[in-house]
């Protein structure tokens, strides 16, 4: 069967260019397709939208996926979440998750893409990397950043 773009909710449609984008990718351990990590940061949402940057959450950072293609198929507030969720060079990591932390939609894949990382057989290193970011983007109006020993 054939489906129009269109018709597809927006999570269905990001659940099928991750499955193309990352088609051949592998987890840290080598033998887990990394589409595993994506289902299960999406299964950790509620909403469509959370859904389709869940599936899509590293299609910029880990790929040669732009911006601008999926401004093509997705609306803005998707893109823009999943801009602010592609680590980039220019910050570190501290301010990186700031910048998540603003952005409801990013903070919330965030914190259920960290969840999916803790459950995969992560390092002392990043246990407590991941368990200061999510005291960081859990905690209520608090918008200075963790430090950046707590994240290293």
């Amino acid at each position: 069967m054939i489906y129009e773009i269109e018709t597809m909710t927006v999570d269905r449609r990001a659940m099928l260019l991750a499955m193309a984008i990352h088609a051949g990718h592998m987890r840290r351990d080598g033998n887990t397709p990394y589409i595993t990590h994506l289902k299960d940061t999406a299964r950790r949402v509620e909403s469509f939208d959370e859904k389709a940057v869940a599936w899509l959450h590293d299609s910029i950072e880990d790929n040669k996926t732009t911006e601008d293609s999926l401004r093509l198929v997705f609306p803005s507030h998707i893109v823009d979440a999943i801009v602010v969720l592609t680590k980039t060079r220019q910050h570190d990591y501290a301010e990186y998750l700031s910048r998540v932390k603003e952005n409801n939609l990013a903070r919330s894949v965030k914190i259920a893409d960290m969840l999916s990382n803790l459950s995969d057989a992560p390092t002392k290193k990043q246990i407590r990397k991941y368990a200061s970011g999510l005291l960081f983007l859990t905690m209520p109006g608090s918008s200075s950043s963790p430090a950046a020993n707590d994240l290293a």
